[in-house]
């Protein structure tokens, strides 16, 4: 097979869990993405690399707001005083960003690197004996791992992670737009309160939240990444030392884990030449900004860092842990090179917080 045919394989089986999982929205946004900024109503779609830059680093954000990341968080885990970190502003906001961030900082990640390195060898070890292995099982428990070391709580990684992904999972599906699913309100809190348990109780919802984005962004983005890998012929490149990281960025880029990020305009202001009003929403498309539907990744030949960030957002409010999740995707890709796998099953989650796979299996290759 080609490597133009390779590309086409991989990029249709990824399209399948934007289009499976939620065929609505995504959508209107492909049909929308023709222009960098476009108005339906009250709600403002941000295509643009440019406009994206704008709405999240000029433009003043209601962090609170009801359908907002920030907003939805805080409704599903209770805020309490302290916020859940996407909803606060001000001083506690840079404060908490800033204790995250030493936590992740080099020190950090790698002594999170021995948290989750005893579950990467130990879940790869099926490849050498001729078996296959489910890579969304792994990334479950690779998240559990570092979540566990991070905040430093003690129990089953993968039980952590499936409560952490069941939270978020209830909490989307409370805020999506049209009828409401009876008992939802009452299934979402339940999962928040479990995650809460498993993390030790407490008021303080901040380490349920740093849960919740470490395990979904994982989950939807690990396992995408090593399929494209398989679909693509990029084991070469993920063998490599010299093209690796490039490539892990460029991976991260075309999956997207958060590809949409839904804001709402505090103040009046403009967004690629548009006019915003205080009030409007705002769904600022990380996906089309990154232009991971236009650019395949390839570590010979990358769009840049400056570009392939910006899924993890821009400016003050960027995501702290984009480090983290380059360097264990790269741990994986290294681990899981010498075995060339190859995909042998695939299914969509249909329920998940994220665009991703509920089970991906992978199988060594010739």
């Amino acid at each position: 097979m080609s490597a133009v045919n390779d590309r086409a394989k991989a990029r249709r089986r990824d399209r399948r869990v934007y289009l499976r999982g939620h065929p609505l929205l995504f959508g209107l946004l492909a049909a929308t993405r023709g222009r960098a900024v476009r108005r339906l109503g009250g709600t403002l779609l941000v295509h643009g690399e440019e406009a994206y830059r704008e709405a999240l680093t000029r433009l003043p954000l209601d962090r609170t707001a009801a359908g907002t990341t920030g907003g939805a968080a805080r409704s599903a885990l209770g805020g309490g005083a302290g916020g859940v970190l996407f909803d606060q502003e001000g001083g506690g906001h840079r404060a908490d960003r800033r204790a995250l961030a030493e936590r992740l900082g080099t020190a950090g990640v790698a002594r999170l690197r021995r948290e989750w390195g005893p579950s990467l060898v130990r879940g790869l070890a099926p490849l050498s004996r001729g078996g296959e292995v489910d890579v969304v099982e792994l990334a479950r428990e690779l998240a559990g791992s570092v979540v566990c070391g991070l905040l430093e709580v003690r129990g089953d990684p993968r039980v952590l992670a499936e409560a952490a992904a069941r939270a978020a999972a209830a909490s989307v599906r409370g805020h999506l737009p049209g009828p409401k699913r009876p008992g939802a309100r009452a299934e979402a809190a339940r999962a928040a309160d479990r995650l809460r348990l498993l993390l030790g109780g407490g008021e303080d919802a901040l380490p349920a939240m740093v849960a919740v984005a470490a395990v979904n962004t994982t989950v939807a983005a690990l396992p995408r990444a090593v399929a494209w890998c398989a679909d693509a012929g990029l084991w070469e490149q993920a063998a490599d030392a010299e093209l690796r990281p490039r490539l892990v960025e460029e991976l991260l880029r075309v999956t997207a884990a958060s590809p949409v990020l839904p804001r709402v305009a505090a103040a009046a202001g403009t967004v690629g030449g548009c006019p915003v009003r205080a009030g409007d929403r705002l769904v600022l498309v990380a996906r089309h900004a990154a232009g991971a539907h236009l650019r395949d990744p390839d570590g010979r030949d990358p769009a840049g860092p400056g570009v392939a960030r910006l899924v993890f957002g821009a400016g003050p409010h960027a995501c702290p842990g984009a480090r983290l999740a380059e360097v264990l995707l790269g741990d994986v890709l290294e681990a899981l090179a010498p075995y060339r796998p190859v995909v042998t099953g695939a299914r969509v989650d249909r329920r998940a917080a994220l665009p991703g796979w509920r089970s991906l299996t992978v199988g060594a290759g010739a």
